[in-house]
């Protein structure tokens, strides 16, 4: 029997293509100090500070884990991606990667893969942490089954929206924007705060933000509540922000 060695190029599956893109970006990901101090130093602070501290705050202990869960998915699906994305652009990584058979869709979709990835670890990580410290949500079998897909959606939705500014802006910008981002979100987004503690004139505006759409579904599933609404918004905010991603994305800056 002779051995073929006739050359057969040609690109690999796309979901292979996307999966090993994946990996890479997970790997690079959890070598990376700051996206490791958004992803869980500041959470894991922040909840431990809320549970045995809180009460002196007037915090609800059953929401504010929820809460915290929301900011971590956040920091890394938005954040951390979008800082990350835009100094590869900038160093050139991403003008190598156009040269493989990697798209722009393949791209986006590998690093929201990635992303979303990492955000399951956060929040197995911070649940865990919350039960130690006395948290004790009685959610229904159900609306955790129709809740958590949410958790999903919001991450890709973030991750889209780094990408947007990663793919259009100076590396520089990003850094103190996607900063600023973050902590306007994270204040005033809904994402902490319930809508509740917001005037009556802003409940409808705010609803309609991906960040408020995840803060309240985490909540509501901490009380037992199925946030119904959260829905349709995160899956519009998914398809528009996907759509503006693979057509504003730039490989070079």
């Amino acid at each position: 029997m002779s051995l073929d060695l006739t050359p057969r190029p040609g690109a690999s599956d796309r979901r292979d293509r996307i999966a090993q893109h994946a990996r890479i970006e997970l790997a690079m990901l959890l070598r990376n100090g700051e996206q490791l101090l958004l992803a869980f130093v500041i959470p894991v602070g922040l909840l431990v500070g809320g549970m045995l501290f809180g009460d002196r705050f007037g915090l609800d202990r059953t929401t504010f884990p929820a809460s915290v869960m929301a900011l971590a998915v956040w920091s890394s699906s938005f954040t951390s991606l979008a800082i990350n994305t835009a100094f590869e652009r900038r160093y050139g990584v991403l003008e190598r990667l156009a040269a493989t058979p990697l798209t722009r869709g393949d791209l986006i979709a590998g690093k929201a893969q990635a992303t979303i990835t990492i955000t399951a670890v956060q929040v197995l990580a911070l649940t865990l942490l919350a039960l130690a410290l006395g948290w004790r949500p009685n959610p229904p079998p159900m609306v955790s089954l129709v809740t958590w897909p949410l958790v999903v959606l919001a991450a890709f939705a973030f991750a889209c929206l780094g990408l947007v500014l990663a793919g259009r802006l100076e590396a520089t910008v990003v850094l103190g924007l996607a900063n600023l981002v973050y902590l306007v979100g994270a204040a005033g987004g809904g994402l902490v705060v319930p809508l509740s503690s917001y005037q009556d004139a802003v409940r409808p505006v705010l609803a309609l933000l991906p960040t408020a759409a995840l803060g309240e579904a985490l909540r509501g599933w901490a009380t037992g509540q199925f946030t119904w609404w959260a829905y349709p918004v995160l899956g519009a905010w998914c398809l528009v922000l996907l759509f503006v991603a693979r057509k504003a994305f730039r490989w070079t800056s």
